[in-house]
């Protein structure tokens, strides 16, 4: 659908400046003074002056000499004004001009520290939590439990385990920070009126793995958000990656660039936010806030419907694409579709939009999308996500070769469309940028229940630790919502004093049909002034090949420090190269997922890679604008929910055991060592599950055995153990005042922790433990819902076993309570205050698992009947073998006492 309505020409716009009197200057206005039409009116005003001089004199009046001077001073007077007023509007716009560019060379960003009345007392009852912490160790280590002494070196062992957590998450919180934007600087520096456009090129990742569990109208929407971004259009360059050669896929990009032609330009008129349209329809706020212009009604209807049909033509893709041909899927031209096979396909690549000739309804050009499938073949090990993520990265080098490079799940969209402008504020930065190898933005999720009762919006994680890391050496890379510096992808270290050239020459590319056209031995000779570590010798072209692989394209895209590609390049040429960097074979005998790229080894590659370049001595940028900038959808039922939390604590122990583990890696490099145990804590929690699945147990046992892990308290222990628990307390206290997040985040984020530490860290330290011994693990893609109707899968139960130890704690729990109070009757009224402990410390633990017990009983308030078969099981084996064996009992010594009977 495009428009022939034609546009304004440069001519007829300067000739209607002219006409109305005003031109048109770097953006700002201007008056003209033309000199012809001054002096006309000099002569017209001294006209006028004789007139009435002659008509005073014929009234019979005399004109004294006095009279005339007077007049004529009165008109210089005037005249003198004239041209002052002239001379004080020219001196007004060289001030003007001087303001706006002392302003463009302002900051473009600058820090915001937290307020030394809020962050103090914070430090200042971290250091007193410490001193406490020392001193209830002495009196837990010296005052050991006799009658159950097992029970107590247990309890003291969980303890310390989980007093280290603690510490090493908190020091890298000692100083938060944040960070302010200003686009406005941004946009005068490198928007200039008149002037080339010096914003730097973008190129957008997207990656899919399935599109029957990742709907394509979902993947649609963040396509479109992505195209319509505020952001010049020629920069912008998006790459989706099939993972499932889908058919489905590639039809739904082609629908989506033809609707794109007609959104784009609509929301870019009226600056609609946010700019996928189906967030966009669904908002339920007052849509005509803020807009004047009298055709947006008329205009928003007419969009709604388009995009509804839209949505219905992506559903009959939907519907077809569910029963598949025998003879497999065909192409319009009656081509066999070449993903058929989806573990065994060519590679694939299709330009969508972008092209020669490729505009939208209004005649303006259009970002680029490109789909792209690398070639699988059974028998090789693909990584998963982290291997389509590098075929992305050498696919848009030799295509686009923008210098910065944003990646998003297919169901994160762009919800503030001047992210990428917030992201430039850093990156171009002429001092931070150079050494920032990525700016991180906040994950913010739609769809997730108002009570958030499994913690997914992760506000504890994304408000306070990213904060905090920021102050150190940047935040950690989450794996979506992040925009890379490319030379920070390729193993480079940030540039130092002395800069790294690279004389490299494209005269050869544009020659020749074949990749030979990209001669070896010109980027040989361009090689002299190349020094990749600084200190090293002149890398020779076969060091390169081993470490990019065997592409002399990519290689010099690689080369170019500010991106780019050549002038009259041919199109032909780079598209065989496109294909060829992604073929299944050439990162053999490369780096590639070792120090190059989205490293391989372990299911969280974001945490491993943002890792290994902060190891180098590049930094990171936490950026929050007040709109967020993306954002997405996340599981909301608990079973979903356990199963992502076991992903990325599955993903953390095989780094454990990595050679990139943080414990060991690393120490040669630039990493600061609060940044280092900031990395160990990411690494190490999963194994905190093992104590904390101890500790939520030994409640019951104290209440079933009448025994307790403490000794009869003394004044001084009770002082000290207070101490403690107001210590926590403040520590929370605090942290929530700095850090303004509400208390309902900071407590689903503690009870989200228990539920998660007694099943998905537990089960993920044991399947990595399987994988050290060559049992290696796959995970499924996670379901992505598109249903409209508001959490509705907040209530649906699906079986897992990561469902039965939690579930056995609480009835064990639940058991132990009613035991104790039984025992309590019988004993009388001495037992009921060490009972209170007892039941608050196992009450504690029911609490942490509160939102459990509501995932179980589901909509229907109803358990599934195999979890209380599992559960019921667990419990009474346990408690069985408990009464059986009761190894933390003391043994009684002395003579067997037989009962007698009567005969006594």
């Amino acid at each position: 659908m495009q428009s022939s309505t034609p546009q304004p020409s440069l001519s007829s716009m300067a000739s209607k400046a002219l006409t109305t009197g005003t031109h048109s200057r770097n953006g700002r206005r201007f008056s003209v003074f033309d000199d012809s039409d001054e002096e006309n009116g000099d002569c017209n005003i001294q006209q006028q002056r004789k007139h009435d001089d002659y008509a005073f004199s014929l009234a019979g009046s005399v004109a004294s000499k006095d009279f005339e001077e007077q007049k004529a001073f009165n008109y210089d007077e005037e005249k003198g004004k004239g041209k002052q007023e002239k001379r004080s509007l020219m001196s007004n716009d060289i001030e003007e001009d001087d303001y706006l560019l002392a302003e463009s060379r302002q900051p473009l960003w600058r820090k915001v520290p937290i307020a030394s009345s809020l962050i103090n007392p914070y430090r200042i009852v971290i250091v007193m939590r410490l001193v406490v912490l020392v001193f209830f160790f002495h009196f837990r280590i010296t005052t050991p439990v006799h009658d159950a002494f097992a029970l107590w070196i247990i309890s003291v062992v969980c303890e310390i385990w989980l007093s280290l957590s603690w510490i090493v998450d908190q020091f890298p919180k000692w100083f938060p920070m944040t960070r302010e934007t200003y686009l406005e600087r941004l946009s005068m520096r490198f928007e200039r009126e008149g002037e080339p456009n010096l914003l730097a090129a973008v190129d957008v990742f997207v990656t899919t793995a399935d599109p029957l569990k990742e709907p394509p109208i979902i993947t649609a929407n963040t396509v479109l958000s992505i195209l319509s971004v505020d952001y010049p259009v020629d920069k912008v360059s998006c790459y989706v990656s099939d993972d499932s050669a889908s058919m489905l896929l590639f039809d739904t990009l082609s629908q989506t660039s033809q609707f794109a032609r007609i959104w784009i330009p609509f929301c870019k008129k009226y600056s609609i936010e946010p700019r996928a349209p189906e967030s966009y329809f669904s908002q339920k706020v007052d849509y005509l806030k803020d807009k004047v212009h009298p055709t947006f009604v008329k205009d928003r209807r007419a969009m709604k419907r388009e995009y509804e049909e839209f949505k219905v033509r992506i559903n009959v893709l939907v519907a077809k694409s569910q029963k598949k041909p025998e003879e497999g899927w065909v192409l319009q031209d009656g081509t066999p579709w070449p993903g058929n096979n989806s573990e065994d396909h060519p590679g694939m690549i299709q330009v969508c939009l972008g092209s020669a000739g490729a505009l939208d309804n209004e005649g303006n050009n259009l970002p680029r999308l490109v789909y792209v499938s690398r070639e699988k073949c059974s028998g090789y090990q693909h990584h998963n996500k982290a291997g389509a993520m590098n075929s992305l990265l050498r696919v848009s080098a030799v295509l686009s070769n923008a210098p910065f490079v944003l990646n998003l799940d297919c169901d994160q969209y762009i919800n503030n469309s001047k992210a990428l402008r917030e992201s430039m504020c850093f990156l171009m930065d002429p001092l931070l940028g150079k050494k920032t190898a990525y700016v991180q933005f906040p994950r913010r999720f739609d769809g997730i229940d108002d009570n958030d009762r499994y913690a997914n919006h992760n506000t504890v994680f994304f408000d306070i630790n990213m904060k905090c890391l920021d102050g150190i050496q940047g935040p950690v890379y989450v794996g979506t919502g992040c925009v890379f510096n490319r030379q920070a992808l390729y193993g480079y270290k940030p540039p130092s004093d002395k800069r790294r050239k690279t004389n490299f020459s494209w005269c050869c590319c544009c020659s020749g049909d074949s990749r030979s056209a990209f001669d070896i031995e010109e980027i040989d000779d361009g090689l002299e002034d190349y020094d990749e570590k600084e200190e090293s010798p002149i890398m020779s072209v076969k060091v390169f090949e081993k470490k990019f692989g065997e592409s002399p394209v990519f290689i010099a895209s690689a080369l170019m420090e500010d991106g780019g590609l050549p002038k009259g390049t041919n199109t032909r040429i780079l598209m065989k190269e496109a294909i060829h960097v992604i073929s299944v074979g050439y990162e053999e005998k490369t780096e590639w997922g070792k120090e190059i790229g989205w490293l391989y080894g372990s299911v969280t590659e974001d945490i491993l890679t943002g890792f290994n370049m902060h190891c180098r001595g590049w930094k990171s940028v936490y950026c929050m604008p007040k709109r967020a900038a993306f954002k997405g959808s996340a599981p909301i039922n608990l079973s979903d929910r356990l199963h992502q939390v076991l992903k990325w604590a599955l993903g953390a122990t095989q780094i454990f055991f990595s050679g990139y583990c943080p414990l060991w890696y690393g120490y040669s490099g630039k990493l600061k060592w609060l940044q280092r145990l900031a990395y160990m804590n990411a690494i190490v929690y999963p194994f905190s599950s093992i104590p904390l699945l101890v500790y939520c147990t030994i409640p019951a046992i104290c209440l079933l055995t009448g025994k307790f892990i403490l000794p009869t308290l003394t004044s001084l222990a009770s002082i000290w153990l207070m101490t403690l628990f107001i210590s926590i307390i403040l520590t929370c206290v605090l942290e929530l005042r700095w850090s303004k997040v509400n208390i309902q985040d900071w407590w689903r984020n503690e009870q989200f922790w228990v539920i998660g530490g007694v099943s998905a860290h537990l089960f993920a330290v044991f399947q990595g433990l399987l994988k050290v011994a060559g049992r290696d693990t796959s995970f499924a893609v996670r379901t992505k819902s598109a249903d409209d109707t508001a959490f509705g899968q907040l209530h649906l139960f699906k079986w897992t076993t990561l469902l039965i130890p939690p579930t056995s704690i609480v009835i064990l729990n639940m058991i132990g309570i009613v035991a104790g109070v039984s025992e309590a009757i019988n004993s009388g009224y001495n037992s009921w205050g060490l009972l209170f402990g007892k039941v608050f410390f196992s009450l504690w633990v029911i609490v942490h698992l509160y939102p459990f017990l509501k995932g179980l009983l589901g909509r229907q308030n109803r358990t599934p009947i195999i979890v209380v078969l599992w559960a019921t099981l667990l419990a009474l084996i346990f408690s069985m073998i408990w009464v059986r064996i009761d190894i933390f009992l003391p043994k009684k010594t002395g003579p067997v006492l037989a009962q007698c009977g009567v005969e006594c």
